[in-house]
């Protein structure tokens, strides 16, 4: 078999079962294990997908660009929100990320509602502005136009000066491995230090995210409290609960 047939093989592998192994691929390409390695090294510097222990995962589906997810899974999302709005109650102070996942949700903030918001994200701030009863604290730092968020060390450096009840991070990949990891090594950063500053934590993630990694370490699975996400009852999210994450 090619070189570009044992490719398209892996890659057809990879969409269907969401992992390939190098045994497995081994047996049925009949080649060394080496030479798995070898392709799975090439799709990876292609970047086609994420080289782990003993084989390959996928790479998260999502586009980097705010205002191309800010319509990609919107009813997915919105049904997301209205979940994580049954986390809140009057007089907490929480941390919202920069994703898409969290303007859904404040989108749905009732004019009752009273909390204080730290943020970096600027949609966040503008959807909240006139809110009656919410507080907002933006984090300052340079603003990324691409992904509309502050970032930097003065972003960092705000986050850790808070201590909040609840931390709601959008999710690029989440694996019961390999933890929650991102495309951007300065937005990983900045996630993990709302994890760090945050008594609890809600990860939003559409089924698609589940099982994908990227290459930037945010945190690891355990430090996860709550997955809230769009089909909770799928077969894919088993290996969460087993580790004693609330799956809603």
């Amino acid at each position: 078999m090619l070189k570009e047939e044992r490719l398209d093989y892996i890659l057809k592998k990879l969409k269907t079962d969401q992992k390939v192994l190098h045994a497995e691929l081994s047996t049925d390409l009949q080649v060394s294990e080496d030479t798995v390695r070898r392709d799975l090294e090439s799709l990876a510097q292609s970047g086609l997908l994420i080289k782990v222990r003993g084989g390959a995962i996928p790479h998260s589906p999502n586009p980097l660009n705010f205002k191309e997810r800010i319509h990609l899974h919107h009813d997915d999302k919105m049904n997301m929100a209205r979940k994580a709005l049954s986390l809140l109650q009057d007089g907490q102070t929480i941390i919202l990320d920069g994703g898409t996942s969290t303007l859904s949700l404040v989108k749905l903030f009732p004019p009752q509602l009273k909390l204080t918001v730290v943020t970096n994200s600027v949609p966040v701030v503008m959807q909240l502005i006139e809110h009656p009863g919410v507080e907002v604290i933006f984090t300052g730092g340079r603003i990324y136009k691409e992904s509309q968020v502050s970032g930097g060390l003065d972003t960092i450096q705000m986050f850790r000066r808070v201590r909040a009840d609840i931390g709601f991070i959008g999710v690029c990949s989440l694996h019961p491995v390999l933890g929650v990891t991102g495309m951007d090594l300065e937005e990983a950063e900045v996630k993990s230090t709302i994890v760090e500053a945050s008594s609890r934590i809600v990860a939003l993630a559409t089924g698609d995210k589940m099982g994908t990694a990227e290459p930037y370490k945010v945190c690891g699975i355990t430090d996860i409290d709550v997955i809230v996400t769009d089909d909770p009852e799928h077969a894919s999210l088993a290996p969460y609960r087993e580790l004693g994450l609330q799956v809603l």
